[in-house]
Formats: C-alpha cells, sequence, structure tokens
C-alpha cells in the first residue's frame, strides 16, 4: 500500500473563532477542520497579497517562471498526495482525480513558459499620420486578483484562474468551494514553500460570506467558477466596486452525432463526458442529439456500454458520489419530470437516486420544454433524442440559454457543424480535448459566463493593455499643436484621400 506524506503545514495566520468541517461524501467522515474567515480576515489577506505584488512583479517573467516551474515539479513529486486529498473532499475516484491534477500540472507548465512571448513588449505599426511613431504594446498585471474556486474540480480549475493570473504578475487570494478547502490549502500552501513564505497566493475559507468579502475586499479582478445563479450574485457584488470579473458558469452541453459517425466512439465520448466524476461536469453532456437514421445502432451501442457502469461506496468505483447533497432533489426532480412528459427510460430512473449516490440513468424521447433538456443537472444522467438532420440537431444544441461546451462526432460534415454550434468549445470526435490544450482559451457565452482562462488569451485576462508611443523623429506633419495651419491640413487631406479615397466595387 503506498502512503502518502502529510501535507505541509499551512502558511495562513488563523485567529480563533468558527470553524467548519470538510467531509468525505462517500462516508460522512471528517476529512479537515478549517476557519471560517472574517471580512477583515479577508480584508488583511488581500493586504498582505498586495505588498507581496511589489516583489512578485519585481522579479519580472524570468523569476516568476522559475518559481511556477518549482511549483510544477512539486506538485508532480507529490502528485499521490494530492490525488488522495482530492479524493477524500469529492469521493471522485484516485484515477480521475489523478488525471484532474495531471492536466493541471501541464497547464502551469505552459502558463510559466509562454507569459513573456504573450505579454512582453511587442512593436506594432504606427501607421501612416503618426510614421514618426515608435509604438509598443503591453500586457501589465491587475494588482491582486481574487479567485473563487469549484469543488467539482478543485484543483484543475482554480489552477486554470490562479496559475495565469500568476504568471502575468499578478498575486491570488484564493477562496475555494467550502466542500473542498483542504485541496486549496494543500495548494497555497505549497507553493508558499517555494516561494519562501511570502504570501504571494493567500488562501482564505469559508461560505458565501467569505466569498462575498473577497469581492468587496478591493481586489483588481475576480475570477468565479461555479453555478450560474451564483455568478450573478458575484457580478452583482463586483458592480458595486467596477470590478472586472471573468464567470466560469453552468452548462447544458451537448453531443451531436451525425449518420456518418464511428458509433462506438461516439457512444463512448457520450457515455464517459456524461458519466464521469458523476455527471457533476460542467463541460459534461447532459444532452445528445442523433441522427434518426442511426439512433438504434447508437443506443444499442450506448446501453453495452453503459449496463456495468455502477456508482458504488467502494473507493474503486468508477462513479463516486454526489458531493454536493443539495444536488440530489434536483437530479430528482429532472428525471422525474423527463418521465412524466413521456421521456423513455431505458437505464436507472426514478429509483436511481440514493442518499449518497446515483446510479446512470438515460432517457430517451425527452421534450425539449422539460427540465432534463432545459436546466442543468449536474449529475450522471443523460438525455438521448433522435433529430431528422444536422439542422435540427444544431437548432436544438443552441436553443439553451447557455454555451458552454459540446462535442460533435461525424465525418463529412463534423467540421461545419461544431462550428455553427453556439459555445465558447467544441471538440470533434472526442470529448472534452479543449480542456487537455493549454494554448487553447476555456469559456463560455450566454448564460454560461465570458471572459477566459487558459492559452494567451487567459493570460491577458488578469492584465490591463499599456499602449507606448515614442517618437523617434520631428514628424513632417505637424498634428498636434495649435500652430498647425491650413496648408497642413489640406496635406491630410490630400493625403487620405489618395491612401483610402479609391473607389471600391461591391460584389
Amino acid at each position: 500500500m503506498t502512503t502518502t506524506p502529510e501535507p505541509p503545514v499551512s502558511s495562513l495566520p488563523v485567529r480563533e473563532g468558527e470553524t467548519f468541517e470538510s467531509l468525505n461524501p462517500r462516508n460522512g467522515d471528517v476529512v479537515g477542520v478549517h476557519p471560517v474567515h472574517s471580512a477583515e480576515e479577508v480584508d488583511e489577506a488581500v493586504e498582505r497579497a498586495r505588498l507581496a505584488g511589489v516583489w512578485w512583479r519585481e522579479i519580472g517573467f524570468e523569476g516568476r517562471k522559475e518559481y511556477l516551474l518549482q511549483w510544477r515539479s512539486v506538485i508532480t513529486r507529490r502528485l499521490a498526495q494530492l490525488v488522495h486529498l482530492v479524493h477524500l473532499e469529492t469521493g471522485k475516484p484516485h484515477g480521475d482525480a489523478q488525471l484532474e491534477v495531471g492536466l493541471a500540472i501541464d497547464h502551469v507548465h505552459w502558463a510559466a513558459k509562454n507569459a513573456r512571448k504573450v505579454l512582453g513588449p511587442q512593436r506594432v505599426s504606427s501607421g501612416v499620420l503618426a510614421m514618426n511613431q515608435a509604438s509598443s504594446v503591453r500586457y501589465n498585471p491587475l494588482g491582486v486578483v481574487g479567485v473563487i474556486g469549484p469543488w467539482n474540480y478543485p484543483v484543475f480549475t482554480p489552477l486554470g484562474s490562479i496559475t495565469y493570473a500568476l504568471a502575468a504578475g499578478n498575486t491570488v487570494v484564493f477562496k475555494p468551494s467550502e466542500y473542498t478547502p483542504g485541496v486549496g490549502q494543500w495548494l497555497v500552501d505549497t507553493f508558499t514553500e517555494v516561494v519562501g513564505g511570502r504570501p504571494v497566493l493567500q488562501l482564505v475559507t469559508g461560505f458565501g460570506a467569505t466569498g462575498a468579502a473577497l469581492c468587496d475586499a478591493g481586489v483588481d479582478k475576480v475570477a468565479f467558477t461555479g453555478s450560474t445563479a451564483t455568478g450573478k450574485r458575484v457580478m452583482a457584488a463586483c458592480a458595486q466596486h467596477l470590478t472586472p470579473v471573468v464567470i466560469e458558469a453552468g452548462g447544458k452541453d451537448a453531443v451531436i452525432v451525425d449518420e456518418d459517425a464511428d458509433l462506438s466512439a461516439a457512444a463512448e465520448g457520450a457515455l464517459w463526458s456524461a458519466m464521469s466524476n458523476a455527471g457533476q461536469t460542467c463541460i459534461g453532456a447532459e444532452r445528445v442529439y442523433v441522427h434518426r437514421a442511426v439512433f438504434e445502432p447508437f443506443m444499442d451501442e450506448l446501453l453495452r456500454q453503459a449496463r456495468e457502469l455502477r456508482a458504488e461506496a467502494d473507493p474503486d468505483s468508477p462513479l463516486g458520489p454526489i458531493t454536493m447533497p443539495t444536488q440530489l432533489p434536483i437530479i430528482q426532480r429532472h428525471i422525474d419530470d423527463a418521465i412524466e412528459r413521456g421521456g423513455r427510460v431505458v437505464l436507472g430512473g426514478s429509483d436511481a437516486v440514493g442518499e449518497r449516490f446515483v446510479q446512470p440513468t438515460i432517457i430517451t424521447h425527452v421534450p425539449e420544454d422539460s427540465s432534463a433538456v432545459r436546466e442543468e443537472t449536474f449529475g450522471p444522467t443523460l438525455v438521448v433524442n433522435p433529430v431528422d438532420d444536422m439542422d435540427e440537431a444544431v437548432q436544438l444544441t443552441n436553443a439553451t440559454p447557455y454555451g458552454l461546451a459540446g462535442s460533435v462526432f461525424g465525418k463529412r460534415r463534423a467540421q461545419s457543424i461544431a462550428e455553427r454550434v453556439r459555445s465558447g468549445m467544441t471538440s470533434i470526435n472526442a470529448v472534452a480535448m479543449f480542456a487537455a490544450v493549454p494554448s487553447l482559451p476555456f469559456g463560455g457565452v450566454g448564460e454560461s459566463g465570458f471572459g477566459r482562462i487558459h492559452g494567451a488569451d487567459g493570460l491577458r485576462e488578469f492584465t490591463y493593455a499599456k499602449a507606448i508611443t515614442r517618437q523617434r523623429f520631428k514628424a513632417p506633419l505637424e498634428l498636434t499643436t495649435f500652430a498647425r495651419d491650413e496648408k497642413t491640413d489640406k496635406t491630410v487631406a490630400l493625403l487620405l484621400n489618395l491612401l483610402y479615397g479609391g473607389k471600391k466595387t461591391i460584389r
């Protein structure tokens, strides 16, 4: 049996006061005890981060890269420890937890290596009227970024904001979910070790009030991941101070299966996307639209693969528990509503929802106005409906207010179908692979949120653009002076007409 070392001692100063427990959702065991930080303590954490930001900015891209790469190596060497902690606080299998951490490590590496290239000074053209100017743009850190993280992917998702914000030169105050505070503490403590105890990355723990306090603490940007409803409350709180936000909210992602798709691969992808992490995945499939010509063989293949899939208390079970107990009645309501409206249960059903676990449930021919189609379920359920053609599939996929991600399985038309789907991300003949590519932006549209993490867009998200011009020689035409005469104005008009006034045929 592999043993894991004890996690490092928390670097955050903790006062005596209210505490809360994080629990193992598989059995209710206490995993850890954490403080409920007050608004005053959140303010103090932000101030410590702001002071540390002077040093963090001054060491530059190369200095920050070295520290982030050291952190990457520490996470990698202590992989088993972090994976086990994720398993304890979320209930997900060790293998799924390792996959999550592995993806996060790759993102830490990419952000550290690419920050200078993306954000450093860049020469740009000055145009004709300012030809005597040398023009450049660079991207400066905002200051202190507040990150409010989720519980379903407590490493991968918050590090998509934390790592990119740090690489860009910001300091960060991180409020993890109350369901996974131990994972958040582990991440902050290991980074603090790497930077010699400096409070570059600060931790605050607690419930919604602590997150609200972070929005009100004078941070320079807030990155939030969670439900759409909570995202709206975060935006409202930040609006009081004109604090910009990045919102990665819910989704109702669809898989589209065309008539020329590899049905075995499509079924495998849809099943994993819908059921992995017990369906608690923002970018997981909740709907499948299958071309009617291949609906029956697709369903045969999907059920063949799904019948042996079970959610059990065994730590090695491929499906874990529902981490957040309040989600259980939502899952139950969606299943029951789909059945009452005429949906055909082919796996699981109304009795699939237990006290901690939900068994995989697949329902076909569900009306499009049902809650199982319109609302985010966040459980191991899947609605599969036939469509007459791909136009109908795209129309139904785009018919919800969400627009996060999805997948298309097919050959001849797959690329064009993917381009027509209203979402921030789409994979073709695979599921969720955009999340595994560090150079691609991650985020949604509509009620799935706005802003981007990951990739060059994710680095720039935590900066502001700084434009600089430097005069190289005296301008042949002096424009920015009260001494400008009529001759100069006529020359400018003539020049503009010569350059831009030519006729253009409209076709």
